[in-house]
């Protein structure tokens, strides 16, 4: 993202096929177990974090989105430093939701299905550099074993087209984005990357997902 404005070619749309599935995203068969309400977070990074942000913000669940970036250092967090891919951030969000309405697998799954390519390495769609790369950012070992047990049951059952590259790392700090990249979808809707690249993503989230979809 070289600007809050961009030009987007039109043969590089993100599209809802997400990675070319071959077939429909299964849930994981490794998931967590419900462990009250007491809210919890998950950082995950699919390229470009407006539309990543806009997906979660539409789950049932989920009480909070913040777009930031996460896997270099506080130093470094700002958005110009970022775009140059060379401080090992990537473009990322923490989504804090209620594990008594949807798990963390769950959480997962709607990530590889419609948020995102994760079959692209260091890149979606029109979006180039590390800082676009497929990444989950776990906080303890049971986010640890959600990740990498459902990447590896993707990849064996050739879920895509092509293998998960999805990075499975630990958090070492999540760190806010400026205030103009917050809940930009919602404040941005005209603006042609968004129509091209993220909107779609809302529209395959109410039809894969119905019953964890909500307008507001």
């Amino acid at each position: 993202m070289l600007s809050s404005y961009r030009f987007i070619p039109a043969v590089l749309l993100i599209t809802a096929s997400c990675g070319g599935a071959a077939l429909p995203v299964p849930p994981p068969a490794v998931d967590s177990a419900p462990s009250g309400s007491a809210p919890q977070t998950a950082v995950v990074a699919g390229g470009c974090f407006w539309g990543v942000d806009a997906v979660f913000k539409h789950v049932k669940g989920v009480s909070k989105v913040v777009s930031g970036y996460a896997g270099g250092s506080g130093s470094t967090a700002h958005y110009e430093t970022v775009g140059t891919g060379r401080t090992g951030h990537a473009e990322s969000v923490e989504i804090t939701y209620d594990p008594a309405q949807i798990t963390y697998g769950q959480l997962l799954r709607i990530f590889f299905s419609v948020a995102h390519d994760p079959t692209e390495l260091n890149r979606q769609g029109p979006d180039v550099g590390t800082q676009y790369r497929s990444a989950i950012f776990y906080a303890n070992d049971d986010q640890k074993r959600v990740a990498e047990a459902y990447i590896a049951q993707l990849n064996q059952a050739k879920v895509f087209r092509r293998a998960v590259v999805t990075e499975v790392s630990p958090l070492k700090g999540f760190y806010a984005a400026e205030a103009y990249h917050q809940n930009y979808l919602a404040l941005n809707p005209d603006n042609p990357y968004i129509i091209y690249n993220d909107l779609p993503k809302l529209g395959q989230l109410k039809k894969q997902f119905p019953q964890l979809y909500r307008d507001k």
